[in-house]
């Protein structure tokens, strides 16, 4: 009879878990469709809308509004389901990121120079801006943070460009096959490897509790496990490609089930080296950039559902961590414009800069800075990364979580405008 009850017990609570799991999964899917439409109708990427979603279904609106059924919705039972949800959808993600490198560009001589310049200020004086201010602002905003780890964290946030959002804000305007385009787009790719390069290596550091041995060793098993994957994994993977080829535009379910493990296996492996997950995912997609048959395939097949479904946990995952309400004092926002006037002032004037030296005009170089200044999803994976390993407070990632939406709500506006000053002519498309 005991056994009897504990079983039916557990089915209530097993019931219970998932009856509570499918609510919020229902509220966050709407909640992103519904404030993606609403951005695409006041001229933003629907990711950015998505995003906004995210915090509108946590504590900054929903929770202060209506907290009974906020509370009911999102607290009822634990919140295992939806972070493992989100941690796999974003390490499906980052696959799909590694899939979008394409270094193609850098075989154009013309534009070499300038795109190296303005990846490299894109980097080094938002680094050095989030250093300071991490500098500064450890007494106050984390004292109980290491200061090493939290000035990092600080750097490597301002340094981000979202390359996936710019590339599709481009592509919204038509500009995507421009000279100004094409060197925007390459700059932020290689900002992106730079930046993830940064982000493993400080998660590394930080993991390694800032033991400089420990930390050596970390990064000396990625560096080999890279490598491996490079000289062996790589052709193993195009060979498997090649041995299952996407028809008609779609990839085979033995491809896909291949692919998927790799990528599951990568993950556990870059957590054993003493990284995320999430890092092997992305090595994968790296691999793969270069079979365009296979991305177009997965693009198809795969990637709109984990646009769809998946994306949109992790944005809501992120607002269910971040509270507006929790900037409670005037100091508190004063850091916070802080924090958003150090981060759009190193990308638009460091990326404007290096643009103008190496011969673009003052309206092209300012349209560098601006689309550089794009940070939205790629800042979110950063700040999430940050307040897992403890080095970002709350307070900071609400600042920071911020940072990200403003700096690419204000892009497609503003890079409409400079556009218009040198004769480009641009519409917004329509979203598919």
């Amino acid at each position: 009879m005991n056994l009897f009850l504990a079983a039916a017990s557990s089915v209530h609570e097993t019931e219970k878990l998932v009856s509570f799991t499918l609510l919020q999964l229902l509220c966050i899917i709407a909640g992103a469709r519904l404030c993606g439409g609403l951005a695409r109708q006041l001229g933003q990427p629907r990711v950015v809308g998505e995003i906004v979603g995210g915090l509108v279904l946590g504590p900054s609106l929903f929770g202060r509004l209506f907290p009974a059924q906020f509370e009911f919705v999102f607290h009822s039972t634990s919140p295992l389901p939806l972070l493992i949800l989100s941690q796999i959808g974003l390490t499906l993600l980052m696959f799909q990121i590694g899939l979008e490198f394409d270094f193609s560009h850098l075989r154009e001589r013309q534009n070499r120079n300038a795109m190296v310049a303005i990846s490299a200020a894109g980097i080094a004086l938002p680094f050095a801006l989030g250093w300071w201010l991490g500098d500064v602002s450890h007494a106050t905003l984390a004292p109980d943070i290491q200061p090493l780890g939290y000035r990092l964290f600080l750097a490597v946030a301002l340094s981000i460009t979202a390359i996936p959002i710019l590339g599709r804000i481009m592509m919204e305007l038509g500009i995507s096959r421009t000279r100004l385009g094409v060197i925007a787009i390459t700059a932020a790719a290689l900002d992106d490897v730079t930046g993830w390069s940064l982000l493993a290596l400080v998660s590394a550091l930080t993991m390694a509790q800032f033991s400089g041995p420990a930390f050596f060793t970390k990064v000396a098993l990625l560096g080999v496990y890279f490598v491996v994957s490079l000289l062996v994994l790589r052709p193993a993977l195009h060979w498997l490609v090649r041995k299952f080829p996407p028809r008609d535009g779609q990839l085979s379910h033995n491809l896909m089930a291949f692919i998927l493990g790799i990528i599951f296996v990568s993950g556990l492996i870059t957590y054993a080296l003493g990284v995320f997950v999430i890092f092997g995912g992305f090595i994968i997609g790296v691999l793969l950039h270069d079979r365009t048959e296979f991305v177009e395939a997965w693009k198809k097949s795969v990637a709109q559902f984990v646009t769809v479904f998946f994306l949109p946990i992790f944005f809501t995952f992120t607002g269910l961590r971040t509270n507006v309400n929790a900037l409670d004092t005037a100091a508190l926002w004063g850091w916070c414009a802080l924090v958003i006037g150090a981060a759009t002032f190193g990308k638009f004037v460091g990326c404007s800069l290096a643009a103008r030296w190496n011969g673009l005009s003052w309206p092209e170089s300012g349209c560098i800075g601006i689309m550089m200044n794009t940070r939205a999803l790629m800042e979110l994976v950063v700040v999430n990364v940050g307040f897992e390993l403890g080095v970002i407070p709350a307070n900071v990632f609400t600042m920071l979580v911020l940072m990200a939406i403003f700096s690419t709500v204000v892009t497609s506006p503003f890079l409409r405008w400079w556009l218009a000053r040198i004769g480009y002519k641009t519409e917004l498309r329509a979203d598919v």
